[in-house]
């Protein structure tokens, strides 16, 4: 099956820990399998007994049509996977039971406790708490240990275009499509401070902030930075062989690896929205990267649009206010929840001229925020470096 077929049915992004190829990589376990549930699945089985596939986290496995919405049983048929084993699909805010009369004995709860589905993989759920106003003006990033970086649409996109930028459609809450794409996090920073034992992080970002913009670069998208390991050595390594100046301090480091995502950030947020047709006037960034002032900051700048940074709980969020409405709450869809989620949480907006002109904020990025020319002459910095 060509990798161009496979887009157009499952439309996913080529990763090697997708299911399918995990499935195929182990005929053994297959042979005397008699249904596959993936973890959040298990945890709702060992709950109610009841044995299904919510539907947000099914759609990342490439087992799944994301057209027909269904588990694309002709894909499995054809590569020797048993459809058999693949349980019915549920919508998130499904109850699928309440608690075995076993578990609610031993955790002591009292009369019937119902369990719900939610958007069980966890970017479905902090999609759900993205404080969208006008979504198709708007790209999100949520941003953690990895990123995902992207668009909420109704239908995928599936065109060739799309496939060679890998991009991903996965399913989202109330029949949604996530348009986007992973990339690197806030890993290779957390991997360096892991590394650094006695680090300040906050000492370390307002260092970093009064340093010179977009002086070093790199690839983070690069396989060496996906170990753990001694981020610093590999950053000054790779901007030794590149050309780059390989940063002689820890601040340094840190203004290299926050530089480096803002303009991967910037690169994605903009595919996503030319591939998917869509204008841009927002970005929202949820998560624990969202605490990460600096970060906001250089991504505003480098995307040249206002980012509206928060909630930080954006997954646990989503989590709740899927169940609530299950459990009655008046929050009809997707809009309500969200007008809830803007009326309740610190958001926090960061513009893209910060240190330019009244009312910038300058602490933060200082008096020579990098221009858009700027941006572009970094983009082909590393361009050349992944080209070359």
């Amino acid at each position: 099956i060509s990798e161009v077929e496979l887009y157009r049915t499952t439309g996913l992004q080529q990763l090697g820990f997708n299911t399918l190829y995990q499935l195929l990589a182990s005929p053994h376990l297959l042979a005397r399998a008699e249904t596959m549930l993936l973890v959040p699945d298990l945890l709702a089985y060992w709950l109610t007994g009841r044995q299904v596939a919510e539907r947000t986290n099914a759609s990342t496995t490439q087992l799944y049509d994301v057209r027909a919405r269904a588990w694309a049983e002709d894909l499995l048929l054809r590569v020797g996977l048993p459809p058999r084993i693949l349980p019915p699909l549920v919508d998130p805010g499904t109850t699928l039971g309440p608690l075995l009369v076993e578990v609610a004995s031993e955790v002591g709860t009292v009369g019937e406790v119902p369990v719900i589905s939610v958007g069980s993989h966890d970017t479905a759920s902090a999609v759900v708490a993205v404080p969208f106003t006008d979504r198709a003006r708007a790209a999100y990033i949520s941003c953690g240990t990895w990123s995902l970086v992207g668009v909420e649409l109704d239908e995928p996109v599936l065109s060739e275009a799309a496939r060679e930028a890998d991009f991903t459609n996965e399913g989202g809450v109330d029949g949604t499509v996530r348009f986007l794409r992973n990339v690197s996090g806030l890993w290779v920073l957390s991997e360096a401070l892991r590394t650094w034992a006695d680090a300040d992080l906050h000492e370390l970002l307002a260092q970093a902030a009064a340093l010179p913009a977009l002086r070093s670069v790199v690839d983070l998208e690069d396989d060496v930075f996906t170990p753990p390991g001694d981020m610093a050595a590999r950053i000054a390594e790779t901007c030794r062989r590149s050309g780059e100046p390989a940063p002689a301090s820890r601040a340094e480091t840190v203004r290299c690896i926050l530089d480096s995502l803002a303009l991967a950030y910037r690169r994605v947020v903009r595919q996503a929205v030319e591939l998917a047709g869509r204008e841009l006037e927002v970005v929202h960034v949820v998560g624990g990267g969202a605490r990460n002032a600096l970060l906001c900051e250089l991504t505003a700048s480098a995307c040249g649009v206002p980012v509206l940074a928060g909630p930080v709980e954006a997954a646990a969020l989503g989590n709740v206010l899927v169940q609530a409405r299950a459990l009655g709450v008046n929050l009809p869809n997707l809009s309500a929840m969200r007008r809830l989620v803007s009326e309740t949480q610190t958001l926090t907006s960061y513009e893209p001229d910060a240190g330019h002109g009244p009312g910038a904020r300058s602490d933060e990025l200082g008096p020579e925020a990098p221009t858009q020319e700027a941006w572009d002459a970094a983009e082909a910095r590393v361009h050349r470096l992944v080209r070359g």
